[in-house]
């Protein structure tokens, strides 16, 4: 399993716990001869379905890799029926500096699917993920929070396809994490992400937002840990250690999407946002989102943003100084997701 300048140091048909490295080709200041190192763990046992759990696409959001360290710890070999690979931090590098893209090339991982396999190491990696490891999987789960940038309500994100086998399996599995709000991606997913290049390969596939601010929050990660279990054993790959003190996860209460961009709020330029909303809220037309001053420039007028339509607020910008067209509340509508 590997591209011209991506391998691994697993071998893929030997049983029990490996430890590992995706290596990448890339020469360097910090590295000029070897590969730069991608940490893959890989559990087999006997026959059943092969997984692909992913964290750290983006290197500011640590709600899914510390869940995904959390199972590397307590995964017991013998209890596997089949493959799980766990990459916890895909974008190493990003992951190291506690920085959204990779200080390596610049590149943001989730917009640079299908990859090249000739590029840069942002997109060599992705390459890889979508022509090698992903085509071998049974399902793939890769998880996210807002970040450093952004505040995300907890939901999961499926992709709606065409193929009714995927888009049912999707859903089960988004039903079995156990987050109250289902992201329906649609017209306006992008089709850059690992939800994208899943689909391409017509393999089940669900994100999940965690949260958000740059750091770990306790009960997040509690949350996509049992959730992870929850999938792993409907996949019947593993059971759930926690099945007898839990009772099942909170089932999906609302599903939304994105119906048009226009009815999110965008910053009007460079200055301070004075939030009076947060994510999780629902709101109607004309009421108060909050108040942007210019900051730089205190003899301008501060404005009053004003929510452009009724809706639920999946995620916020989680920083005060803004830029223009940065966007400060992300809108959703409900809607019916039918598998």
């Amino acid at each position: 399993m590997s591209t011209k300048f991506v391998s691994s140091s697993i071998d893929w048909e030997k049983e029990g716990k490996q430890v590992g490295d995706l290596r990448v080709q890339w020469s360097d200041n910090l590295v000029p001869l070897g590969y730069h190192a991608v940490p893959l763990i890989y559990f087999r046992k006997g026959q059943g379905p092969n997984v692909l759990l992913l964290g750290g696409v983006h290197g500011d959001e640590f709600e899914g890799p510390s869940s995904l360290m959390r199972l590397i710890q307590n995964i017991d070999p013998e209890k596997v029926s089949g493959k799980i690979m766990i990459i916890p931090a895909l974008n190493r590098p990003a992951v190291s500096v506690s920085e959204r893209n990779s200080p390596l090339d610049g590149k943001n991982m989730n917009r640079s699917f299908p990859g090249n396999a000739q590029g840069t190491p942002t997109e060599l990696i992705s390459c890889h993920i979508e022509s090698v490891v992903i085509p071998n999987c049974d399902a793939v789960i890769d998880l996210h929070s807002g970040g450093k940038a952004s505040y995300f309500t907890p939901c999961t994100l499926v992709t709606e396809v065409a193929n009714r086998e995927v888009m049912k399996a999707s859903l089960e599995l988004a039903e079995e994490f156990g987050l109250p709000t289902l992201w329906k991606l649609g017209e306006y997913n992008d089709d850059r992400s690992v939800n994208s290049a899943a689909a391409r390969n017509a393999v089940p596939m669900i994100a999940a937002e965690l949260g958000g601010g740059g750091g770990s929050s306790p009960e997040l990660t509690r949350a996509s840990e049992e959730g992870l279990y929850r999938c792993l054993a409907q996949l019947e790959v593993y059971p759930n250690p926690f099945e007898e003190e839990l009772v099942q996860g909170t089932r999906i209460a609302r599903t939304v999407y994105t119906e048009d961009l226009n009815q999110c709020i965008f910053a009007p330029g460079r200055g301070l946002f004075d939030r009076d909303c947060k994510a999780g809220s629902y709101v109607q037309q004309g009421d108060v989102a909050g108040y942007f001053h210019w900051l730089e420039e205190p003899e301008r007028a501060s404005v009053t943003i004003r929510f452009p339509n009724s809706g639920f607020v999946l995620a916020h910008l989680n920083r005060g100084m803004v830029n223009r067209g940065e966007m400060l509340f992300l809108i959703t509508q409900e809607t019916e997701f039918n598998s």
